[in-house]
């Protein structure tokens, strides 16, 4: 009961650092602190003059913006709090016998390989496959911790549902496509390619010759002193957007789908399980067109990601219910 507790809680709150993580990234405070994991050398934001005084000299290339500080700060606040967590989860399942070990050990690790990327993400200066990676990162612990919290709950569904079993496949296929399409997501955001294109369906202007793939998805873009707005010319940006665009068509498909074979489920939690997917799909669409007609509102853009990790989950458990034995 403890362990199923803690798992909620930290699954709500890895929800919120990631949340947290979109918000700070799409206000342009990635770079709020420009080192790592102080700021500005302290552990707080300085604002006391004699402190601001030792940041100018310190630092004389960098301007201390204290709102954008504050984000990366309370970011990294909370982002370590939930490595508390998952570490306090760590010793639990290693100290009861009838817990699992091999899944908790994994998410510690990559806990740690996240936060390297935290760091990197600064010292590298927003170098956009890093940003991409520490994204990626933050979904995959969410992931994994959804399935820790699964195997401390029972669930079955019948075992003479046949039908349901057969979509596991299918159901594993969109799993792939979507996490190919969050990856998307991250390469659109860290290459700041979001507003790329601003007409519907596609994008404005002669688009299709001026896709260039090669530049848009290369994952080194050279020597820069900082990747912060971006350095890719406009036609590769294009592409990026464009591809997640029409992969986003692909992936919502390909979910809505799922869902109408699932709503034939003897299962009463798989088919609740396809409403719920119906919402999330309609949801994230509306958010993704959103930000397109209104030009990126932060409320809406931290939505998309976060709309983009309830997806994610809802998929997984879906899998998990279709895959697992009776």
């Amino acid at each position: 009961m403890v362990i199923k507790n803690l798992l909620k809680f930290t699954l709500v709150f890895t929800f919120t650092v990631i949340l947290m993580g979109a918000y700070t990234r799409l206000s342009d405070a990635g770079l709020g602190c420009p080192d790592w994991p102080g700021c500005y050398g302290h552990l707080v934001v300085p604002s006391a003059p004699d402190a601001i005084a030792k940041v100018e000299t310190a630092f004389p290339n960098q301007t201390l913006e204290p709102d954008k500080a504050w984000l990366e700060m309370i970011h990294r606040y909370i982002a370590g709090t939930l490595g508390l967590l998952i570490l306090t989860i760590l010793i639990i399942c290693l100290k009861r016998a009838d817990a699992p070990k091999k899944l908790p050990i994994l998410i510690s690790a990559l806990l740690l390989f996240q936060a390297a990327l935290g760091m990197w993400t600064v010292t590298m200066k927003l170098m956009p496959i890093v940003v991409m990676g520490h994204l990626i990162g933050g979904f995959s612990l969410f992931a994994l911790l959804l399935l820790l919290y699964l195997r401390t709950r029972p669930l079955r569904i019948p075992g003479g549902d046949t039908y349901a079993r057969k979509l596991a496949p299918f159901a594993m296929v969109c799993l792939i496509v979507l996490a190919v399409q969050i990856i998307l997501g991250g390469w659109t955001s860290s290459n700041y390619a979001a507003l790329a294109c601003t007409a519907l369906p596609i994008c404005e202007g002669n688009w299709v010759d001026n896709l260039q793939f090669a530049d848009a998805f290369s994952p080194f873009q050279g020597t820069h002193p900082s990747f912060e707005y971006g350095v890719l010319e406009y036609p590769a940006r294009m592409t990026i957007h464009v591809t997640h665009r029409i992969w986003g068509v692909i992936t919502a498909a390909c979910l809505v789908w799922l869902g109408f074979k699932l709503l034939k489920a003897r299962s009463r939690t798989i088919r609740k399980s396809a409403w719920l997917l119906f919402a999330l799909v309609i949801i994230q669409v509306g958010l993704g067109i959103s930000n397109i007609v209104m030009h990126l509102p932060l409320g809406i853009a931290v939505s998309h990601n976060g709309g983009a990790a309830l997806l994610l989950l809802t998929v997984i458990f879906i899998n998990y219910a279709l895959w697992r034995k009776a």
